[in-house]
């Protein structure tokens, strides 16, 4: 599987819930309709807490993927 291309790149490695939520709230908001955000981080429970963002949220969670260690990386694309 391909990952999808992005637009913005957000790192939150070392931030626990809720920073890195918090932290693409703010991005998404600040990006175009159906731009693409990706999410780095190492918080445990991220994978989880982004797909439930997905859900409440109405953006959509395009793909995640573990990188080395605890890194995974979470494709959302802005809504609208």
């Amino acid at each position: 599987m391909s990952l999808p291309d992005f637009d913005q790149d957000l790192d939150t490695t070392g931030l626990n819930c809720p920073m890195p939520i918090l932290k693409a709230k703010k991005a998404l908001a600040a990006m175009q309709p159906a731009q693409v955000l990706r999410i780095t981080t190492t918080d445990p429970s991220a994978e989880l807490d982004f797909q439930a963002f997905a859900r409440q949220t109405g953006n959509a969670l395009l793909a995640q993927e573990a990188g080395e260690g605890r890194v995974m990386r979470h494709f959302l694309r802005r809504k609208g």
